[in-house]
């Protein structure tokens, strides 16, 4: 497996704890808000971004996140068909650059959501949750949006960008909606259960095709890891690991640490393990730990220290290659 870690796109000091643990590969969102440049679809921008991470004796492996407005591509809006052109000439530069994956989401209006950023966890550090109960009543300014709706959306954009991505050697790796819900406030998801992710498959067969396994998110859709992990192994439509933990419902949990919650983290990486995975892991949503400002939910620079070191211990006691 290739370790890898949600760096920001100029050096900052996570580029530095990464490199001194021994992560040398680094996933990144490349918007413009977030790297000052044009979106990926110019490949200029994207090799800027790639050269600063050569420069620092890191390979950067894989985008992730919406790296543009994907509004109307969504939301099956005017425009869309233009926002699918830059979109595969994204896919296109990633291809020519040697950046093998992109992680995506089909959540429309509303993407991954919290309504609370500061649970009380182990020993006072900080973990996001979400309550059903306490999602603000009413639609959007989108109005209200069917799930068929949402899927046919998805089925036109990803039956065109798919030979795109299979001519330019990319990997995508759906992930799913966050939280799995039905609806969020009108807006219809799609990838809230596992069955929905063979629904999406089916519909383009590529090798570029794949899931990204974000295991927190499948445990709330009550998948069974035993059998998803390699029912998605076989198929080697495995992409990504996003390697992370949760406690409650779809409807109502909180982040945990990775070595508190419900799941036996030894079993599901031995299963990535026997289902042929050997690709690109992150740690994600750690605890906000003691010292820190919470101005990075999720991702604070503590608690992912600790979890890499947890990963990294596990795998090696587990005898699983690392690279």
């Amino acid at each position: 497996m290739k370790i890898c870690e949600f760096l920001p796109s100029e050096p900052d000091l996570l580029w530095q704890y990464s490199l001194q643990l021994g992560v040398t590969h680094a996933i990144c969102k490349c918007a413009p808000e977030l790297t000052g440049l044009n979106a990926p679809w110019d490949i200029d921008a994207l090799r800027t971004v790639q050269k600063r991470f050569t420069d620092a004796g890191i390979t950067l492996y894989g985008l992730e996140g919406d790296q543009f407005d994907m509004t109307r591509i969504k939301l099956g809006l005017d425009g869309r068909d233009e926002d699918i052109e830059r979109y595969k000439q994204m896919l296109a530069n990633m291809g020519e650059l040697g950046i093998p994956l992109i992680c995506y989401n089909f959540m429309a209006g509303i993407g991954w959501h919290r309504n609370n950023d500061g649970a009380p966890s182990r020993g006072g550090a900080r973990v996001t949750s979400f309550d059903l109960a306490d999602v603000p009543e009413g639609l959007t300014e989108h109005g209200e949006v069917s799930e068929e709706r949402m899927w046919e959306n998805y089925t036109y954009f990803i039956q065109n960008v798919m030979p795109a991505a299979e001519a330019a050697g990319v990997r995508m790796g759906m992930h799913p909606d966050d939280p799995p819900l039905p609806s969020l406030r009108g807006i219809g998801r799609i990838l809230y259960t596992p069955e929905n992710f063979d629904r999406a498959l089916g519909l383009v067969s590529s090798p570029s095709h794949g899931v990204t396994y974000c295991q927190a998110n499948f445990g709330l859709m009550n998948a069974d890891h035993e059998n998803w992990i390699p029912h998605f192994g076989k198929q080697d439509k495995l992409f990504f690991v996003h390697f992370r933990d949760v406690k409650g419902t779809a409807e109502r949990f909180e982040e945990t640490f990775h070595d508190n919650g419900p799941t036996d983290m030894a079993r599901v990486l031995r299963l990535y393990h026997e289902s042929g995975f050997d690709g690109p892991i992150r740690v994600d949503h750690v605890p906000t730990l003691a010292g820190e400002a919470n101005d990075k939910p999720g991702y604070g620079n503590l608690g992912r220290l600790y979890a890499i070191g947890y990963l990294k211990g596990m795998l090696q006691a587990l005898d699983i290659p690392v690279e």
